[in-house]
């Protein structure tokens, strides 16, 4: 059995006792979380969430990309979220490369340099700031209720970063 074969297993389990309730696509708390991929953060339980109450938006370091951006756009637009929650964490692997360097190493096996960017970073706080700013610079995003965090990956723990470039 493989890994998605797991998956497969736990969804019927879900399914099998599913009830849809009075869940909407709009997030019932108004919050849109821009958090990182990686597997040891689980935002539901490190923010108390449930089914329904928050648009969460993970990929490689939490950063503002372009399709972030896009997703953070239509949650507010089209159902209304009002807050944004970002998220970085300690021991990111995102702080254990640069993109040059990574470009390179693609580009020797593959023989093709990357046109997107990886978007590394040495330090999760000044890249919490960093996405920040990009929210904050895009004239589609309502950028009013925004705050940033750093998750400690020990201790579980969220520590606040101040946004002001401090």
């Amino acid at each position: 059995m493989t890994a998605t074969d797991d998956l497969l297993a736990s969804n019927q389990r879900y399914a099998a006792s599913y009830d849809k309730g009075a869940l909407t696509a709009a997030p019932a708390k108004g919050v849109v979380v821009l958090t990182c991929m990686d597997a040891r953060l689980d935002p539901a339980r490190f923010l108390g969430l449930e089914e329904g109450d928050a648009h969460v938006i993970r990929n490689a370091g939490g950063v503002a990309t372009d399709d972030a951006i896009r997703s953070v756009v239509i949650s507010q637009r089209l159902v209304g979220t009002e807050s944004i929650v970002i998220v970085h964490h300690t021991g990111c692997g995102m702080e254990s490369f640069t993109d040059a360097a990574m470009k390179d190493e693609l580009v020797a096996e593959t023989g093709i340099r990357p046109s997107f960017s990886f978007e590394a970073f040495p330090d999760a706080a000044a890249d919490v700031r960093q996405t920040a700013a990009r929210l904050a610079a895009s004239p589609f995003v309502r950028h009013e209720h925004v705050r940033g965090f750093v998750y400690d990956v020990e201790s579980g723990r969220l520590h606040e970063v101040a946004l002001d470039g401090g």
